[in-house]
């Protein structure tokens, strides 16, 4: 690797961690980092399928409180460098795996380090001191994205030379079992979804993208058009019974004795 494959790979670790915490253009996702790695490192193709496969096993998954999630980010970005390096997809997956989980512990160093910021942020309030008060949340900022640049740089930088020995002496054995597990960790992603969605009131909807794409052959795209048209649908419903929920009580239970059909006594 270049030194300005590296630089780059651990800049943009560092700004996706600041982007998580308040722009919000989602370069923190798995998906969009493997993309950028794979442009980095001259192989998109095998970007986007590391990205895409961490991103499936996040689908659904926040860090809501004070959780911390495994960091595919670093994942995607360190498993796509070495993917592309020892010419092994499945040897990048082994490794991003472990790497996000792995970065989880420096997620709550910071956020633990964090805790004592907060309270110079809080004092500086209360003071109307606005220096202390900003000096703390940028401190707070640049210990989060330490905690992801400085193990970036040490995997990018120290560990080239040790994948590719690894890459070198692996068995076959070995390399087929990171196949079965790259193959199988999209399902863990996708089973994690559905773990949350409403399946039991929409399960005609689930049933319906399995129909077309295991039985009609239909693309990715193709189906993700007919669940986009099925929401719609849905939406449109839900806002025209609202829509009538609310007129009837602008109206008031007056209107109810003209509602209904002219029965033969009356």
């Amino acid at each position: 690797m270049e030194v300005w494959q590296i630089a780059l790979l651990t800049f943009y670790s560092v700004f996706s961690c600041f982007d998580h915490q308040g722009p919000l253009c989602y370069t923190y996702q798995p998906v969009c980092a493997g993309f950028f790695g794979g442009l980095i490192m001259g192989d998109m193709a095998t970007g986007l399928y590391i990205g895409a496969t961490l991103q499936l096993m996040v689908l659904g998954v926040g860090t809501f409180g004070g959780a911390s999630i495994p960091d595919y980010v670093s994942g995607a970005l360190i498993g796509t460098a070495f993917a592309v390096t020892s010419g092994s997809t499945e040897i990048g997956l082994a490794i991003a795996v472990p790497v996000g989980v792995l970065l989880i512990q420096l997620d709550v160093l910071a956020r633990f380090f964090n805790v004592y910021l907060q309270h110079i942020v809080d004092a500086g309030c209360e003071e109307k001191n606005w220096k202390k008060m900003y000096r703390g949340i940028f401190t707070g900022i640049l210990s989060w994205t330490l905690s992801r640049a400085v193990p970036m740089l040490v995997c990018l930088v120290a560990g080239q030379d040790a994948v590719r020995m690894l890459s070198e002496m692996a068995p076959e054995w070995l390399i087929n079992g990171f196949n079965f597990v790259g193959g199988l960790l999209p399902c863990v992603g996708i089973a994690i979804l559905l773990r949350y969605l409403p399946l039991q009131r929409y399960w005609m909807f689930a049933l319906l993208g399995f129909f077309l794409a295991a039985y009609l052959k239909v693309p990715i795209l193709g189906v993700a058009v007919v669940g986009l048209i099925a929401a719609g649908i849905m939406y449109k419903n839900l806002k025209d019974a609202d829509a009538t929920k609310a007129a009837m009580q602008v109206a008031g239970p007056s209107t109810a004795q003209f509602e209904g059909t002219i029965e033969d006594d009356e």
